[in-house]
């Protein structure tokens, strides 16, 4: 245990009793704990293996290379359709989890097993991903932000066509491209 990622468990009020529970699966597994992204992770040497976290419906148990592992039980899964490596175990109740908690146990020790061995989630590239109709039309007729556009890195590239493409009505995708055309051309992310 690491008393640095108590305050986590402290300060849970709807999950406590299952956070807990998770994180005594966790460390029985002897990874290492640390507070990464403001939740209790699970590391192997230095890679992230599972994250804990909670929700206002459900906690979690969060295999970082998830979408590499054998999931007998049908228990993994992807938070959105845009999430291409992490999957998720989802609890309402300690009695789900002490039930499960063998089958945990074996999905951890596969993740490091996942770790050990060196492979790697392919990752999709940012062109193939669609780009909005409306997004295109601008870059077509402004050289300027299809260049500024390219020179973004490919993470910032995906966070833009993924928010104009969340829109359902083509003036809204059309006015979030506007209003995001100033940030791109200055090489700026979605959030920077």
């Amino acid at each position: 245990m690491n008393p640095k990622v108590d305050f986590y468990f402290a300060k849970a009020t709807k999950w406590q009793k299952e956070l807990k529970k998770l994180r005594q699966i966790v460390l029985d597994c002897h990874l290492a704990e640390e507070l990464k992204w403001g939740c209790p992770c699970y590391l192997y040497g230095k890679s992230n293996i599972v994250l804990i976290h909670d929700f206002k419906e459900y906690c979690a148990l969060l295999f970082f290379k998830g979408a590499l592992l054998k999931d007998p039980k049908g228990i993994l899964i992807q938070q959105t359709k845009n999430v291409q490596s992490a999957r998720q175990i989802r609890f309402t109740s300690l009695s789900e989890i002490t039930k499960l908690e063998s089958a945990l146990k074996d999905y951890i020790y596969r993740a490091v097993e996942v770790e050990e061995s060196g492979l790697k989630v392919e990752l999709k590239k940012t062109s193939d991903f669609p780009v909005p109709e409306e997004f295109q039309k601008k870059l077509d007729k402004m050289p300027a932000l299809k260049t500024a556009f390219k020179a973004l890195t490919p993470g910032r590239q995906r966070a833009y066509l993924f928010h104009f493409s969340s829109a359902k009505q083509s003036k809204t995708r059309e006015a979030r491209v506007e209003k995001y055309i100033p940030q791109i051309l200055d090489g700026k992310g979605l959030d920077d």
